[in-house]
């Protein structure tokens, strides 16, 4: 952090542990002889505001800090060094940061108080039965586990990058300069013609691999799009398929590698459809204005709500110093896609996974399936454990059913939105059972045993990837359907190159 900066110690640019900090100026105020309240005095606030400090419960500003070490006699410097002040510290700290872990709160066990009462031995104890279950937990997982454990390890990297990669948005304005496109949106010719700039023949046909969202036979420069699916839009499908090639990615190696390639792909689609330069200018207008809206930036660049929702995610935090939060969620209540770089506190697994949790039933992206008019913009406040947010909502209609596109941030940046004056207001204090998750006691006494359903489980949850092959695509339809389509040997590509292996469009929405 610069000298004269005035953000928190902490943030995600200082990458200095709160719990750290505290715990080392507890430990020179030991040192000094001084009482919890003597310190507070000398810093003219109370016990329990300085409690909290040392507790690793908030975050301080450099001035802060600064006024600490003078009062400590020591110096900024010593406050902020890395290391634990003692061993007993560092155990402290590495037990609460388990007990503050996805998977200890999904055991459903009480919080541990670290006292002093609490012996080195027990500390080490616990903390090694943490570790041991957590190796379990991570040997024990089969296909479907380690994808969403790989997942949420990238969505950690997204949030703390603010979900906005500028190579990837540098990469978008080198393709759209050549095709001289200037802003607005993104027509079906310009499209053509940016494939055409790179070398591609695009080609419709009815055969095209159900699995697959697109083909690209590198060799011959042709991409094969499906026709007459009518469920995507196809500008977003040739783009994807350019992108892979602009970034010049191979099949992945593993699936952290391949949703990783889904991210970029997607990232930088999205980012030709909707160019930050000209979005980042027409969202920093409507904040002046008092009137964001996801839906003006769909209507502005002719594109789908959920692709705009995406593209507010991108730009807000970097452009407009507002940190969002999104959410895919199926009919079902289930979490296709999430997204947040604020405060909220999503549905976890034992793993920190997110996809496949379920939403609280008082979220937006659950209350809007209950809205008659599908015309309006759903708009809430919801009051959560972790404070009050508001969310907007809009349900959008897909192969696999109804979905909400939801886009939410906390209660101090609503002032920035359209929506804000709405009076609906809901609470929810989920993951506690008794929010919403619980049964009314006496209704299931009355159906206790006179009940068995038959749940509809997908394929996907048995096996994540077909064996063999990590693109998603079932490898031996995709090749067939090349060799029925590849050009004569002795056509205009023949000779270009030695054919390779063909890139295959996902078989679902990327991130």
């Amino acid at each position: 952090m610069r000298p004269d900066a005035a953000g928190p110690v902490g943030s995600p640019d200082d990458d200095v542990d709160p719990l750290l900090l505290g715990r080392r100026i507890r430990a020179r105020r030991t040192e000094r002889g001084l009482s919890l309240a003597e310190l507070a005095a000398a810093l003219d606030r109370a016990p329990s505001q300085l409690s909290v400090i040392e507790n690793g419960k908030r975050e301080l500003r450099l001035g802060e800090l600064r006024r600490i070490a003078r009062a400590l006699e020591v110096g900024v410097e010593d406050l902020l060094d890395p290391a634990p002040p003692s061993r007993r510290a560092a155990l402290e700290i590495a037990l609460e940061k388990a007990q503050a872990g996805a998977l200890y709160q999904g055991l459903g066990l009480p919080d541990l108080p670290v006292r002093k009462t609490l012996s080195d031995a027990a500390i080490e104890t616990i903390l090694a039965l943490h570790e041991e279950l957590r190796r379990l937990h991570e040997e024990r997982a089969a296909t479907p586990e380690e994808a969403r454990r790989v997942n949420g390890q990238l969505r950690q990297e997204q949030s703390e990058a603010g979900n906005y990669y500028p190579a990837l948005e540098q990469t978008a304005r080198e393709l759209l300069a050549r095709i001289d496109h200037r802003g607005g949106p993104l027509s079906h010719r310009k499209v053509s013609l940016l494939a055409e700039a790179l070398g591609f023949t695009l080609h419709s046909v009815p055969d095209l691999p159900h699995s697959a969202r697109s083909l690209t036979d590198a060799a011959s420069m042709r991409i094969y799009l499906p026709l007459g699916r009518g469920t995507a839009d196809p500008r977003t499908t040739v783009l994807q398929a350019l992108a892979a090639h602009a970034l010049g990615m191979a099949e992945p190696a593993d699936y952290g590698e391949l949703l990783r390639q889904r991210v970029e792909v997607n990232y930088l689609a999205a980012a030709m459809l909707v160019p930050e330069e000209g979005a980042s200018a027409f969202l920093r207008g409507a904040k002046a204005q008092r009137e964001l809206s996801v839906e003006d930036l769909r209507d502005e660049f002719a594109v789908t709500y959920e692709l705009a929702a995406h593209r507010f995610t991108n730009l807000a935090t970097h452009h407009l110093d507002i940190p969002v939060h999104f959410l895919k969620v199926h009919s079902s209540g289930t979490i296709v896609k999430a997204y947040q770089n604020d405060r909220v506190r999503f549905p976890t697994d034992a793993l920190g996974a997110v996809e496949g949790q379920l939403v609280c039933r008082w979220w937006s992206a659950r209350r809007v399936f209950r809205t008659e008019d599908r015309m309006r913009q759903y708009s809430q406040y919801t009051d959560k454990p972790g404070g009050t947010y508001w969310c907007t909502s809009r349900i959008e209609s897909g192969s696999g059913g109804e979905f909400s596109i939801s886009v939410g941030t906390d209660f101090a940046h609503t002032k920035w939105f359209r929506g804000r004056e709405t009076s609906v207001r809901h609470g929810s204090t989920c993951p506690d059972p008794s929010c919403c998750r619980a049964p009314d006691p006496e209704v299931e006494r009355r159906w206790e045993g006179s009940v068995w359903p038959v749940a509809r489980l997908h394929a996907s949850l048995l096996a994540a990837m077909p064996t063999g092959t990590f693109t998603g695509v079932d490898r031996v339809a995709m090749l067939e359907f090349l060799e029925r389509h590849a050009p004569p040997a002795d056509g205009p590509a023949a000779g270009t190159a030695a054919r390779g292996t063909a890139a295959a469009g996902t078989a679902a929405d990327g991130r």
